[in-house]
């Protein structure tokens, strides 16, 4: 039986130890690679710094694709992006790597924080056993226990 909750957690711990994800409008453009900004307090909701005229800062239903460091974890999420320009949140997510991107700092003409709130994820992880994994490297049949967990879900939320 999948583990939801487990699932949900996993996806925060992972996006917190490797935050890249793939993002892009659902108006046909391309998805973009860009560095998730992860705050505690939010549920549902990932941030980017990006430029005002980054193609993504016009805003809209949107969609944000996720791979774990280590392969073994999958998302698919779907929301809604927009420029909230919060300078309270600026403040709490800036650091010296955005500043890299950003040399005029928080003040930066060209600066936006770019917020996606989740509206639905489908999440995968592969647990695969010892003998599903040997199975796979030598061509035998993979069975359901031994393929990992899989849900669609349409909040992050852990609880």
């Amino acid at each position: 039986m999948v583990d939801t909750a487990q699932l949900k957690k996993d996806l925060w711990s992972k996006l917190d130890d490797s935050p890249f994800v793939m993002i892009g409008l659902m108006d046909g453009g391309h998805s973009i690679p860009l560095t998730a900004q992860l705050d505690k307090d939010q549920v549902d909701t990932l941030f980017f710094f990006v430029g005002k005229d980054n193609r993504l800062a016009k805003g809209g239903p949107a969609m944000a694709q996720f791979v774990s460091k280590g392969h073994d974890y999958f998302a698919c999420l779907a929301g809604t992006a927009r420029v909230d320009n919060d300078f309270a949140m600026i403040d709490k997510l800036w650091s010296r790597y955005v500043e890299a991107w950003f040399p005029g700092g928080k003040d930066d003409p060209n600066l936006a924080l770019l917020r996606f709130d989740i509206d639905s994820a489908e999440l995968w992880e592969t647990d695969m056993s010892v003998s599903g994994a040997l199975k796979m490297l030598f061509g035998g049949r993979i069975r359901g226990s031994e393929e990992g967990s899989h849900a669609v879900v349409g909040t992050t939320a852990e609880s």
